[in-house]
């Protein structure tokens, strides 16, 4: 019956979800395969970031406090770049609190010398130890303008004995895009090879899903080859690649921080660790440096919010192969992209997220009307031959074969196949897990709220039966947790399920008429947004279901 196909429909898709990292998390890459990869791929002639740290254990505050810094600003950012070493270390993001509770900024980025240090730092190096190059404990000079914003960039200054004067023009854009012009002037009589580089780093892994659904970690496209490394893949083995274009950076949830190296020269690429994660490129062909001249490169940095437009706008503007792919859409990127920009539509059409999800549905309702008619006509007819079936299953109760074949010849004499119901619902698992996905991993929907108790839609319904949805003074257990648009929805199931005949087989009914409670409880902890959508999906395929049947019925009846 249509009800089961729509229980069945609802468990497969949980199912998805819950046991995600059983089939569909991508096989790993063995560490025999990587490291032959990877011997292949280095270039021996290229120089290694290498330089010496050591993480102190103190507080951010404390850490911003021991340097001289230039402060940064523009509408989406603010923080600062230590004169010590040069590094972008000190980041906020101005538009994002840390909860709906606690509306202290996003603080991205941290000193080298705090325990949760983060940081962007970059130069050339030179396979040269007898020339002084800048390092991380290099104190830099500033060059007229002492503060960096989108109108007025910086510029950096250091000599060293050997006539060499290295600079640093720093720009910022209006959102999150930094632009690094880097030279070197020879005032010697000698010739040097420099290669440029740039580097993240980061202290520690940070707090994280830990969820196969969502990669956070360190990640690169290269060559068109999206690479995804996890902490603790670095840990054990380092990664490396050569490559004519790309980019890379470190990954999390909601945030990016990635370096785009100069177009049209090669680099290579290496994720390592070293006490710290690190994450680099270095050019491979070094550049000329002849005497009383100079050379310079050019590279960026985007320490972004992962918003779609944001991240969108710079693949596009920059030119920066697959950089959408900074937000993890999975597998399913090309239903999953698309839903987002529908329900984004939506919500600048109605201005609420929760709505944009009801329309969203509706839409996905009406594309998938004509393979629900064909369905439930489908099963109309199957319904109509269940007398028949009856008297076929009394008549060869003891012959399962024979019982088979006349089913089979029964349903080919009246053009029914009993699979047909099916189809729906293998269409309908891959919307229902990329709707979860976006709610999962995109930063538009954090902390948006629908109506009344609902004020972050990618977080589970906060309310529980189990406390009068908040009507009784105590909290309880998050296992506990089954608030009022869960039970509506599992409600909305319940009515859908009577809205059909019971199977035939009592304990098959039993173990449906379970089904309502079972997934209700299953999908308590799901984005409120999901459990959203599914009930208003049941509430239209309620009225679809009476609405075709109808109709498939007086078509019987004639």
């Amino acid at each position: 019956m249509e009800t089961r196909n729509v229980i069945a429909a609802i468990s497969l898709s949980a199912a998805v979800i819950i046991l995600y990292s059983l089939f569909f998390a991508p096989p790993p890459i063995t560490k025999e395969n990587l490291a032959e990869k990877n011997k292949t791929e280095q270039n021996a002639d290229t120089p290694s970031i290498e330089q010496k740290e050591n993480v102190a254990e103190i507080s951010r505050e404390e850490a911003l406090s021991q340097s001289k810094r230039i402060q940064f600003e523009n509408q989406s950012i603010a923080g600062s770049i230590s004169l010590k070493g040069a590094a972008i270390d000190d980041l906020t993001f101005k538009e994002y609190n840390i909860s709906l509770d606690n509306k202290e900024k996003i603080k991205l980025l941290a000193p080298r010398n705090a325990t949760n240090g983060y940081l962007i730092e970059s130069g050339f190096i030179t396979t040269d130890r007898n020339i002084d190059i800048p390092t991380a404990e290099t104190i830099w000079s500033v060059l007229g303008n002492n503060k960096l914003t989108d109108q007025s960039p910086v510029k950096l200054s250091w000599t060293n004995n050997q006539g060499l004067i290295f600079q640093k023009e720093i720009s910022l854009d209006d959102k999150f895009l930094f632009t690094i012009k880097q030279s070197v002037k020879n005032l010697s009589d000698k010739s040097y090879d420099f290669y440029s580089y740039g580097q993240i780093i980061r202290n520690k892994i940070p707090e994280i899903s830990n969820f196969y659904i969502l990669h956070e970690g360190l990640i690169a496209d290269l060559d068109d080859e999206l690479i995804e490394e996890d902490y603790d893949d670095i840990q054990e083995k380092k990664f490396s690649k050569t490559a004519q274009k790309g980019w890379l950076g470190i990954g999390d949830k909601y945030w990016i921080t990635s370096l785009i190296p100069p177009s049209g020269k090669e680099f290579k690429t290496t994720f390592d660790y070293k006490n710290k994660f690190r994450a680099n490129f270095v050019s491979t062909e070094p550049l000329e440096l002849g005497k009383n001249s100079s050379i310079e490169d050019k590279m960026q940095v985007i320490v972004a919010a992962k918003r779609v437009e944001i991240i969108d706008g710079y693949a596009e503007s920059l030119n920066i192969d697959k950089f959408d792919l900074a937000i993890d859409w999975g597998f399913l990127y090309f239903i999953t992209k698309p839903l987002f920009h529908g329900i984004d539509y939506f919500f600048k059409l109605l201005g609420n997220y929760g709505l944009a999800i009801i329309a969203i549905t509706f839409c996905i309702r009406l594309a998938f009307f004509p393979l629900a008619n064909f369905s439930f006509k489908s099963m109309a007819k199957m319904k109509a031959l269940q007398p028949e079936m009856a008297r076929l299953k009394d008549l060869h109760k003891d012959d399962k074969m024979k019982l088979q074949q006349e089913m089979m010849a029964l349903y080919k004499k009246e053009k029914v196949n009993p699979m047909s119901g099916c189809l729906p619902i293998l269409v309908q698992i891959p919307v229902f897990f990329a709707l979860y996905k976006v709610l999962f991993v995109t930063i538009e929907m954090r902390q948006m709220p629908f109506f009344g108790w609902i004020q972050d839609l990618s977080e589970r319904d906060p309310t529980s039966l189990f406390n009068l949805f908040g009507l009784l003074p105590y909290d309880v257990p998050s296992f506990l947790m089954i608030g009022a648009w869960p039970i509506a929805m599992g409600v909305s199931m319940f009515i859908q399920q009577k809205l059909n005949p019971a199977p035939t087989d009592p304990m098959q009914a039993k173990i449906f008429m379970f089904f309502p409670l079972f997934l209700t409880v299953i999908l308590a902890p799901f984005p409120a947004g999901l459990v959203i959508y599914w009930t208003v999906n049941n509430i239209l395929t309620m009225a679809q279901q009476v609405f075709i049947m109808k109709r498939t019925t007086v078509k019987t009846a004639t």
